[in-house]
């Protein structure tokens, strides 16, 4: 199983993952696909995505039973706890 979540991408990005996988809600992409379509939605991802974000979401052989990348600025960032991935969010920015 593998999911991903866009925010703020071209149209040509949502077609493009629209093909392997199915938009179950606006910018919600879910599918079983194997690695190699995964990798390869993932480079379409880094080479598409402008100044959007994405998460992308696997399920995989480790602790929490998933994996997941992200790519893009968001609030929310990947780390790695003693070999768990977690997720810490960035302090807001001061608007003045």
């Amino acid at each position: 199983m593998c999911m991903i979540v866009t925010e703020a991408v071209p149209p040509r990005l949502r077609g493009r993952l629209a093909v392997w996988l199915l938009e179950v809600r606006a910018g919600v992409y879910i599918g079983d696909v194997s690695r190699r379509v995964r990798e390869m939605l993932w480079q379409q991802v880094e080479a598409m995505a402008d100044d959007g974000n994405v998460v992308m979401a696997w399920a995989t052989n480790t602790e929490s039973g998933f994996d997941f990348l992200t790519f893009g600025k968001n609030r929310r960032q990947p780390v790695d706890f003693d070999g768990l991935r977690l997720v810490t969010f960035l302090p807001e920015e001061n608007k003045t």
